[in-house]
């Protein structure tokens, strides 16, 4: 097993810091165009993209904290708070993105008159574009990374994935993407139109996507800080990891639980090989305990004995372990609650 260092921890900061950089200059550039045009679209485009730089700070925080060692006052580490610092980020999104929004676009439904300085807009439109598209090609480019590994689909490992932060900035930026079409179609139709409704619908079909976008990212986060059910693939995968160690005949119960992005804690009732008396048992468990703690993506590892009349787990003889656990890498075995992993 490799040393427990965190692989993906320098990549998902890498991609926040992209996202915060983007968001940022976004903001300002439909600020200034939202004010000049008086654009409906525009002003719900620069509310969504202030909530998602506001966010990104959240998202940053999460980051910090969330990869601190665990210590006596938090024997399982800190890594939910990166579920915590996420939820305030989604729960930002939806107050100052999707509700602003939507708010301004019902205001401006009775507003008349053809639009005015749309070049501008576009312009700003474009901007945003690239902007928030190299924004996204790095959220997608870690997230295919992983997903290819774990063989499923990107979208699936985004949403099944342990790591709150890749979900966000992917989800924050194919809304935004999604959203800066919305605003184009908005402008667009008003200008051919001379009808400001057409602008209006599209304020408030920005805040309807960002406040689907938010109660998904709130859900999944809410989900994991209660303890996010691990999937029978995972499962596996460690028990399969437990049965490949020479000193483990059979194991009779497996717990695991997420407590921080690709970070478990482990819980094993175990039959350990031979007879020994208590006082060499005891050694003998501890000695597992620490070698599966060396795993980078288990925080922790408790193994106690089993009773002789419980049914082991698994039936089959000793196999390879998957490639995905003897690689360790973490966001591969860690991945998310309901993901697959496949064995060779």
């Amino acid at each position: 097993m490799p040393e427990p260092e965190k692989q993906d921890r320098p990549e998902s900061l890498l991609t926040v810091v992209i996202a915060f950089a983007a968001n940022l200059l976004v903001a300002v550039a439909k600020t200034i165009a939202s004010v000049l045009t008086g654009s409906a679209s525009m002003t719900a485009e620069a509310a969504h993209s202030w909530a998602d730089t506001g966010n990104e700070v959240f998202l940053l925080v999460a980051e910090r904290r969330g990869a601190k060692q665990r210590d006596t006052k938090h024997p399982l580490g800190y890594g939910r708070e990166t579920y915590i610092w996420s939820m305030f980020a989604a729960f930002g999104l939806f107050t100052a993105g999707a509700v602003v929004s939507i708010w301004h676009g019902i205001t401006e439904l009775g507003e008349t008159g053809p639009a005015e300085d749309v070049v501008l807009n576009y312009v700003v439109l474009g901007i945003a574009f690239v902007l928030e598209g190299t924004s996204f090609v790095q959220a997608y480019r870690q997230a295919h990374g992983a997903a290819t590994k774990r063989r499923v689909p990107v979208l699936r490992h985004v949403l099944q994935s342990s790591n709150p932060t890749l979900r966000a900035v992917f989800a924050e930026d194919a809304a935004a993407l999604v959203g800066l079409v919305i605003a184009f179609l908005g402008v667009l139709l008003h200008q051919l139109t001379g009808l400001a409704v057409f602008d209006a619908v599209g304020s408030i079909a920005v805040g309807i996507l960002l406040g689907v976008v938010a109660i998904v990212l709130i859900e999944r986060n809410r989900r994991f800080l209660l303890g996010e059910a691990t999937s029978p693939e995972l499962e596996d995968a460690v028990l399969t990891e437990l049965l490949r160690r020479d000193e483990v005949e059979r194991v009779t119960y497996l717990h695991l639980e997420f407590v921080g992005p690709s970070r478990v804690f482990l819980v094993a009732a175990v039959d350990l090989e031979g007879n020994e008396d208590e006082e060499h048992v005891a050694v003998r468990l501890r000695r597992v305990e620490a070698s599966l703690e060396t795993s980078q993506y288990i925080e922790e590892a408790i193994l106690t004995l089993s009773l002789p009349g419980d049914a082991s787990l698994a039936g089959r003889n000793r196999g390879p372990a998957p490639a995905t656990v003897r690689d360790g890498t973490a966001e591969d075995v860690a991945a998310g609650g309901a993901g697959t992993l496949r064995t060779e």
